[in-house]
């Protein structure tokens, strides 16, 4: 038996494109839970990640526009992928402006997360979309003022930028931002200490503490981790089964400055697997945390009434992001139509739910 369910939410076209042979063109589902999931545990209307339209068909049409425009998207990351397709698919001519070498955004780190590996499958789909919608493309290129007067609309998706934090010595050598670590892949020390528990502060943790093979990729490796006998030789598959898994590679300590648990607005579903999977690997979690400065010896902080340095090799900021819209005022000033989504609009936390919904809902109204 095959039992299916959020992947059609994902896309309900799913059958169809299968039996006629274009399963590159399928939007999967990434199992994040935080549309579906989490929103009924929530009462909230159940909806999808990848596909804003799930749950709210009668309000959200890609209707054929009834006057062509020439738009022009500036960011393919999650929110002017989606943007760029939706207003394509409208019959609006698109041309998508990204200054890396390969669209995506902020996927392309969260692709490198352990349990993330599907993320891959969202590129893959958006980047047949834009092929087929006619979308065009041009990667390693800046939007510049003068070109972008000639577009009837301007999209600014343009992301964020990291947050700043102001503490003695935060230029320190050991100090690095999450995007060294997840983008440019730094060489990290051994012993780290992570300044921030939100939803990048524990997706970081997952990438130091991880060696080899994802068990999210591997069924064997998988079971042991969860302490399941796939021969069912006990009852239920699980009694007396010890969970078994791989060492950490790192020695971590996760800091936040608020008191309570850590991770506690990660997802509703998914936030207590987030939370074990880390105490498995034996992350030691700090809250209530006041930082003084870092230096040779570490990080300098207060916890719970106790001052302590933790001698660290790295610190890694992962303390919220600020939204990178550089382009907006110029592009407001010299009169042309122009629109903020996704980060570059709030980035409070990198939300790929929000920002794909933004992106399509505004496109579908261009």
């Amino acid at each position: 038996m095959v039992s299916m369910a959020r992947p059609f939410l994902a896309d309900e076209n799913f059958v169809k494109k299968a039996e006629e042979g274009r399963s590159n063109e399928i939007n999967t589902c990434i199992g994040c839970n935080q549309a579906c999931l989490d929103h009924v545990f929530k009462n909230k209307q159940a909806s999808c990640l990848v596909n804003p339209r799930a749950g709210f068909e009668t309000e959200l049409n890609y209707t054929t526009a009834p006057l062509q425009k020439n738009i022009a998207v500036i960011g393919a990351g999650p929110a002017g992928m989606a943007a760029a397709t939706v207003a394509a698919s409208r019959g609006h001519l698109v041309t998508l402006f990204e200054k890396e070498a390969q669209i995506g955004g902020q996927f392309n780190m969260a692709k490198k997360i352990p349990g993330k590996e599907e993320f891959h499958e969202t590129l893959r789909y958006f980047k047949k979309q834009l092929e087929l919608l006619g979308v065009e493309l041009r990667l390693n290129t800046e939007a510049a003022l003068n070109e972008l007067k000639n577009f009837d609309e301007v999209v600014l998706a343009t992301g964020i930028t990291p947050r700043k934090l102001d503490i003695p010595g935060i230029s320190h050598s050991k100090v690095l931002s999450y995007l060294d670590v997840l983008k440019h892949e730094k060489n990290i020390g051994n012993k780290v200490a992570i300044i921030g528990a939100g939803g990048i502060g524990f997706d970081v943790a997952e990438f130091l503490t991880h060696s080899g093979v994802s068990s999210s990729v591997n069924t064997e490796a998988f079971m042991k981790e969860w302490g399941v006998d796939m021969s069912n030789k006990v009852r239920g598959g699980i009694e007396g089964i010890q969970p078994q898994f791989d060492t950490a590679s790192r020695e971590i300590y996760l800091l936040q400055r608020r008191k309570g648990k850590l991770g506690a607005n990660l997802g509703k579903t998914t936030g207590w697997i987030h939370r074990a999977n880390l105490k498995k690997k034996r992350v030691t979690m700090m809250s209530s945390v006041t930082y003084h400065k870092i230096d040779d010896a570490g990080l300098h902080i207060t916890s719970n009434g106790k001052d302590l340095i933790l001698d660290v090799d790295h610190v890694v900021i992962c303390a919220g992001q600020l939204p990178f819209r550089d382009l907006f005022d110029p592009l407001k000033n010299a009169g042309i139509n122009v629109h903020l989504i996704g980060g570059a609009d709030v980035a409070s936390e990198l939300d790929a739910k929000r920002a794909i919904d933004q992106g399509s809902r505004l496109a579908a109204e261009l």
